[in-house]
């Protein structure tokens, strides 16, 4: 769940922060555009000032030219603001895909180290690129935005925790002045090589721009908060690299050994954009390692790229919905655009649509303004830009990487249960081990072999067994049976989505016939209940008073289950029946069933008596501690000077805190 702790002004009600009525919602539409302009350009200029290091950053980090980001967000940012109804997400770069991003330029012959064969590399990417933006198009139009809800909640985090631990494995090499090659396990093994020969005064300014980072938001001072720490990071940076001379190329002694510098150490953008422009090389499409990074691209940065819109969707002030097939198809036509101009991929990006959220903006003319301002920057002053030392750039990936596999994810996954923490580190591992498509998969099968532990019916894994009862005019009631599970969830959603919101029902849904539900069905029941609400109807759930969830967490996945507990059955003459229950009530039994009854013991038949009428059978269902106290009751206040039969048996019940 994605909270909010930005400035009250951006998420007042709208009569509060705007001057106009709350019924108002803001759109971006040529009204729009004009009505609220000042609010999204300033939001838009915010955002660009932590847009830009990033920009830069994510491209090198990439294996792609500096300008490839600006690229990317410029055209991203104008392009979409003009298609997609996502009123409030930041279209550009992500860290997200720098995973990719960097093994397709690798896989096709990058090394850092040939120019020649590095611009290759690139170009072939690009056509990936192309590629990828072509089936992202697809499908949008295909409505494939619902896959966003397949992938299990605690495999996606995973798979972005371990997209963090790489940034940070990659980038903090650079923040010292080296480089870090080889997979994450290899740069492990070499991480105490690399500190020992870190070169000194570009570490200081990663160490600098790492503080600043860290530190700027532990201060609670609202100045300290009014220009945002990536560019605090800059303005530090670039005069600290002005002073160490990195624009020349020399050396210096320290430590026993001589260091070099030079503008190695410096962002290389072109003096003119024109220049910088690349073209695709679609021969990358002729092979099958091409076609391996197009589903890449296309399925983990639309998966990334809904996730991010839904996640912005949720603290909208105004509740707005973004259309996920449409924003689909805008971002897949800004792909391909820009990647037949030499452009990294891009996606709906969360941390700069949460800025955009807290400066104030209203609609999606926010995001383009951003792209203004960072084509006038780029256009206008590039010498500035190539001033930004690449370890000042690092850091802030460093810092990016930390955010998204931060030890408060690990806490978070684990206070929704324990078996979610390990589907959480079974893709992290799996991701780290291999790369991020297998990864996935070994978390969704962990996650699969966990249900069918779990007891999930095999016949209702992927299909939902739904009972559907007219209950009145408005009202519909659904009942569930077998399980309600990641893998079923799709079909079981239609279901609810026809018949309550496209048909104007309200939906009351009974799982007390699913032996299983999920954590991510929970969260998606969370999410339409408030769907609902919005269309001015209720979605009620009921029947999970006889599941035991996994954790204390609401969300939290929970299995039904029968609880044992004790039977105590006595029978004795009908005018000992006020006495023994309410003494079996004073000995804390919640509740008794006294039911007349007639018959004959042993001795009886034995000595040929008839059956005795005026006799109550008591039963008593608590704890085995209680069973024990009404024996022992029964044994010294009745059975001495009555004829009475009692027993003892282990029964399960359905809902344990009714006993």
């Amino acid at each position: 769940m994605v909270t909010s702790t930005g400035n009250a002004a951006a998420l007042n009600p709208p009569s509060m922060s705007g001057g106009f009525s709350p019924s108002e919602v803001p759109r971006g539409n040529p009204e729009g555009f004009w009505k609220y302009l000042r609010f999204d350009a300033l939001s838009g200029f915010l955002v660009f000032l932590i847009a830009l290091p990033l920009c830069l950053g994510i491209s090198l980090a990439s294996g792609y030219p500096a300008i490839a980001g600006v690229f990317t967000a410029i055209v991203g940012s104008i392009v979409t603001s003009f298609i997609s109804n996502s009123e409030l997400t930041i279209k550009g770069p992500a860290a997200g895909l720098i995973v990719i991003a960097l093994g397709t330029v690798t896989e096709f012959g990058y090394t850092g180290q040939d120019p020649a064969a590095d611009m290759q590399a690139y170009r072939m990417a690009l056509a990936v690129g192309v590629a990828a933006g072509v089936i992202q198009i697809i499908f949008g139009m295909v409505r494939a935005g619902v896959l966003g809800d397949f992938f299990p909640t605690s495999v996606v985090h995973g798979m972005l925790a371990s997209i963090g631990v790489i940034i940070i494995l990659k980038q903090f090499p650079v923040a010292l002045g080296q480089s870090a090659k080889g997979g994450p396990f290899e740069i492990i093994e070499r991480m105490p090589d690399i500190v020992a020969n870190a070169n000194p005064e570009i570490t200081l300014i990663g160490v600098v721009s790492l503080l600043i980072l860290f530190g700027l938001p532990l201060i609670r001072s609202r100045w300290a908060r009014m220009i945002p720490a990536q560019m605090v990071v800059v303005l530090v940076a670039v005069p600290l690299g002005m002073y160490l001379d990195l624009s020349h190329e020399h050396t210096y002694s320290m430590f026993g050994q001589t260091y070099k510098l030079s503008e190695s150490f410096l962002v290389t953008v072109p003096s003119n954009m024109i220049q910088a422009i690349a073209h695709p090389d679609f021969s990358a499409l002729q092979t099958a390692a091409g076609w391996k990074w197009v589903v890449m691209f296309a399925l983990i940065g639309s998966l990334e790229s809904m996730l991010s819109a839904k996640a912005i969707d949720m603290i909208d002030p105004w509740k707005r919905k973004t259309n996920m097939n449409r924003d689909l198809i805008a971002v897949g036509i800004a792909n391909t655009a820009v990647a037949s101009i030499g452009g990294l991929p891009m996606i709906s990006e969360i941390v700069r649509s949460k800025a955009n959220i807290d400066n104030g903006a209203r609609t999606r003319f926010a995001d383009m303004w951003h792209g203004v301002f960072l084509l006038s920057c780029v256009a206008l002053v590039p010498m500035l830009i190539h001033r930004i030392p690449l370890a000042a750039l690092a850091a802030m990936l460093v810092y990016t990487g930390f955010r998204l596999a931060s030890p408060k994810e690990f806490l978070n996954v684990y206070k929704i249960g324990r078996e979610q923490l390990v589907i959480f580190v079974s893709t992290i591992i799996g991701v780290l081990a291999t790369d991020l498509l297998i990864g996935i998969f070994i978390g969704i099968g962990v996650k699969f072999a966990i249900h069918l532990l779990n007891g999930v019916p095999l016949r209702s894994v992927f299909k939902p067994y739904l009972d559907v009862e007219t209950r009145d005019d408005n009202t519909v009631a659904i009942s569930a049976r077998g399980s309600a599970v990641f893998t079923n969830w799709l079909p079981f959603k239609r279901q609810i989505e026809q018949l309550g919101l496209v048909q104007r029902n309200n939906i009351v849904l009974d799982l007390s016939g699913a032996k299983i539900v999920d954590h991510s069905v929970m969260e998606h029941l969370h999410e339409m209940e408030m769907d609902f609400e919005q269309a001015g109807l209720q979605l009620e759930i009921l029947g999970l008073d006889a599941h035991q969830q996994f954790s204390a967490h609401p969300h939290s996945a929970r299995k039904r289950q029968f609880t044992r507990l004790k039977r105590v059955t006595i029978v004795v003459d009908s005018s000992l029946e006020d006495q023994l229950t309410r003494r079996c009530v004073e000995l804390g039994a919640s509740g008794y069933t006294a039911t007349p009854c007639h018959g004959i013991g042993r001795t009886g038949l034995s000595s040929g008596g008839e059956a005795r009428n005026s006799q109550v059978r008591i039963e008593v269902v608590g704890s085995a501690t209680l069973a024990e106290q009404i024996l022992e009751l029964v044994h010294r206040e009745i059975s001495l000077e009555h004829s009475v039969t009692a027993c003892v048996e282990t029964v399960e019940v359905l809902k344990r805190d009714q006993f």
